[in-house]
C-alpha cells in the first residue's frame, strides 16, 4: 500500500447541517456530488461526509447511535502562529463549533487547541515551529 490517504469519511448525524458546517463554517472548498454524501477538496485528500447509518451499513459494522461520543481519533490543521490558532478557534464557536480546549502553550513547544465539529469530531488547530512546511494561514 502507498504511504497515503486518499479520502477521510466521516459518519453524520445530519448531512445538510454537517455539510454547512464544513463549507460555511471551515470554508472547506466543495466538490460537486450527489446530494448523499458531500466532498471537500484537502488538496491531494478529500473530506468526505456522509449519513452516520449509511456508513456503517457500507462498512458492514453495527451503528450503535452514539453520535457526538469519543471517537478515538482527531483531525489537524496548522496554522502559521500562536494568533492563527486563536483567530481560528474563535472564528469556528462563532459559526457554531465547541471549542472542547483553548489555545494553549504545548509541552512540544507549539500552541494547539481542539474544536468538536456538530458531529463530536475532534480537530486539533495548532502552531507547531518545528514544522512550518505543514502551516497554513487558516
Amino acid at each position: 500500500m502507498e504511504p497515503r490517504i486518499s479520502f477521510v469519511t466521516l459518519g453524520v448525524a445530519d448531512l445538510e447541517r454537517a455539510t454547512r458546517f464544513y463549507a460555511d463554517v471551515l470554508r472547506l472548498p466543495r466538490v460537486e456530488t450527489p446530494p448523499e454524501v458531500a466532498f471537500f477538496d484537502l488538496g491531494g485528500t478529500y473530506l468526505s461526509l456522509w449519513a452516520r447509518a449509511s456508513l456503517a451499513e457500507d462498512a458492514r459494522v453495527p451503528d450503535d447511535g452514539r453520535a457526538g461520543a469519543f471517537a478515538g481519533f482527531s483531525l489537524a490543521h496548522n496554522v502559521t502562529s500562536i494568533e492563527a490558532v486563536d483567530r481560528l478557534l474563535a472564528e469556528i464557536e462563532a459559526g457554531g463549533g465547541r471549542v472542547t480546549k483553548p489555545g494553549t502553550p504545548a509541552e512540544w513547544g507549539g500552541y494547539a487547541g481542539y474544536f468538536a465539529d456538530p458531529d463530536g469530531f475532534l480537530w486539533e488547530i495548532a502552531y507547531n515551529p518545528h514544522l512550518p512546511q505543514l502551516a497554513s494561514d487558516g
